[in-house]
């Protein structure tokens, strides 16, 4: 099975750089509103309370975006616009499945250590509003074409068949996303060495080669 180490993680800015009062524009704004709401949950979160950790007033937040749901919508965007791409990587639309399986799972760990605040809010979703549920339909969409690419690759003999593909796509995402509660961007633990090491557990699993 090829071993694709190129992250192919789309590294732009979550948002475009508009100005507004000195020393913020639109993509810091949304950093620090990214981390404010992990730490406090959105709902629990303030304009109020973003402005305290901006060290700006609510009146200048507006210079920046209409509301904190416009705030929310940017961040996941970020997040859900990462891993949608992986879908559309050559080496996710053509060759063998478990090849292309493979492509996506590494991407999807690429992404989000590199957007691990947008995707940690991104997995702490609640369905409260029509943005939150509009975002995880559209990782449920995401969710099921990596199932169908588990079925493809048990067609064409690669992978088991006696586990379901739903079953087998639940573990793999589980595994993947908890990394966003452990993982400490720039610890001993590369990406790279963390996205093989994932690879090496959902395809070879715990078993020493003999």
């Amino acid at each position: 099975m090829p071993s694709q180490t190129t992250s192919t993680a789309d590294t732009s800015s979550p948002a475009g750089t508009k100005r507004g009062r000195p020393g913020y524009d639109q993509q810091s704004v949304l950093r620090i509103a990214v981390d404010v709401f992990n730490r406090h949950g959105y709902d629990a979160t303030s304009m109020g309370i973003l402005a305290e950790n901006l060290g700006i007033s609510k009146s200048a937040i507006y210079h920046h975006v209409p509301s904190k749901g416009d705030l929310l919508k940017l961040a996941l965007d970020h997040a859900l616009g990462g891993l949608e791409s992986i879908l559309e990587e050559p080496e996710a639309t053509s060759g063998a499945a478990d090849a292309r399986l493979e492509f996506v799972l590494r991407q999807t760990v690429a992404v989000l250590v590199d957007r691990l605040p947008f995707v940690t809010l991104l997995l702490r979703l609640r369905g409260n509003t029509e943005i939150e549920r509009d975002a995880l339909e559209r990782r449920r969409t995401f969710d099921h074409k990596v199932a169908a690419l588990i079925s493809a690759a048990r067609d064409e003999g690669s992978l088991r068949t006696d586990i379901d593909p739903r079953t087998v796509t639940r573990l793999l995402f589980g595994m993947i996303n908890s990394i966003v509660e452990w993982y400490k961007p720039g610890g001993s633990l590369s990406p790279e060495r963390l996205a093989n090491d994932v690879i090496t557990m959902a395809f070879d699993g715990l078993h020493g080669h003999s």
